[in-house]
């Protein structure tokens, strides 16, 4: 399955969980109470999931690296400020936070099996490809970022 590495942008797999998510919700049940709570807890998600992932983005752009996912050897600099002192991974966290906001606002606990079917794409065909290629490039450095600053929370 090493084939499917780097392959498919980040939003685009997203995206198709977010679908997924959605069929989901069509075919389980779903929680028909505070649908005003949802609606708040959702948007609050939604506040974070973008905040988090835009911070990332935009530490990137200071950093003048590539944002690219799927071409992680033309990374020019370490970044491990602002976002990145707490977790590796920004964009993904504010993806998943987004899927969770789709589920929270679809009010479908299934759809929530999205979120973990997201995480585990990323982990597997874009986080452990990008930090093999972020090893050959920065070494020791990126060890010590990596011994200092969880991949997720």
């Amino acid at each position: 399955m090493s084939w499917l590495e780097l392959k498919i942008p980040p939003p685009l797999v997203a995206l198709s969980m977010g679908v997924g998510g959605w069929w989901l919700s069509l075919w389980t049940p779903v929680l028909q109470a505070a649908p005003q709570a949802r609606t708040v807890l959702a948007l609050g998600l939604v506040a974070a999931g973008l905040a988090i992932e835009l911070s990332g983005v935009w530490a990137f752009r200071r950093a003048r690296t590539t944002v690219n996912p799927l071409r992680p050897e033309r990374a020019s600099a370490l970044v491990d400020g602002g976002i990145y002192r707490w977790t590796r991974n920004p964009m993904y966290v504010g993806m998943a936070l987004l899927l969770t906001a789709w589920a929270v606002h679809l009010g479908a606990p299934a759809a929530l099996l999205a979120v973990a079917g997201f995480v585990a794409w990323i982990q597997r065909f874009q986080i452990r490809p990008e930090e093999r290629h972020l090893r050959l490039r920065f070494g020791a450095d990126y060890e010590a970022y990596c011994a200092r600053v969880r991949r997720w929370v």
